[in-house]
């Protein structure tokens, strides 16, 4: 990750993509029988089978490297669960998101994130709150399809998701399911119905 290129869109393919896999398998699976003070960029290219300026010249340095591969962990694997109302979705999603934001894998996680490289046309952190944001869109937009009322996608960015990490990462215990569902009620406070929608579903507008 030591160019913008590679902090940015989607992975060549080819080569460069299995490079790029072996890679990240191998600190997959290190991780998971090291600790972080005993991954070093050798004993990774060793596991992947490259070489460790391959690494070097890819990503930079170790940092960087644990940060790519935290935020490819932490792209969404599905969409968000469907319960039928948008405030029903955005509870079950941001209950998930506390879960896995304060289990210790998800709190290394973003560890990880913080500690990559913030420059570049993309740097980690906003691929990770541009993952975050496109699941909230997704609610968002069935809330629309359903002519119910919606909160703004960065209502529930700056309401929901912000203070959730704040309290992970700065907080003395992260926040509680009471505490979440109260967030998610706060963001509708706002919340409207899409008024293009409004109009060419109610035959009163005469559109």
């Amino acid at each position: 990750m030591n160019s913008s290129n590679s902090r940015s869109g989607p992975r060549p393919g080819g080569r460069s993509a299995r490079v790029q896999a072996a890679v990240h398998q191998a600190t997959r699976e290190l991780l998971d029988r090291h600790s972080r003070a005993e991954l070093t960029v050798p004993l990774i290219a060793a596991r992947a089978g490259v070489t460790p300026s391959t690494i070097y010249r890819r990503w930079g340095d170790l940092a960087d490297l644990l940060a790519d591969v935290a935020v490819e962990r932490m792209r969404p694997d599905g969409e968000p669960a469907d319960t039928g109302t948008v405030k029903g979705d955005l509870r079950a999603w941001a209950e998930q998101y506390l879960d896995e934001m304060s289990s210790e894998v998800g709190l290394a996680m973003l560890r990880d994130v913080l500690a990559g490289s913030s420059s570049g046309e993309m740097p980690v952190p906003c691929r990770c709150a541009e993952f975050t944001a496109s699941q909230i869109e997704v609610i968002v937009q069935r809330g629309i399809t359903r002519a119910q009322a919606v909160p703004e996608v960065d209502a529930v960015m700056d309401g929901v998701v912000a203070p959730i990490i704040y309290r992970v990462l700065f907080g003395p215990t992260p926040a509680t399911h009471a505490r979440v569902h109260a967030l998610v009620e706060a963001c509708f406070k706002s919340a409207k119905k899409n008024p293009l929608r409004t109009a060419l579903q109610d035959p009163a507008s005469g559109s």
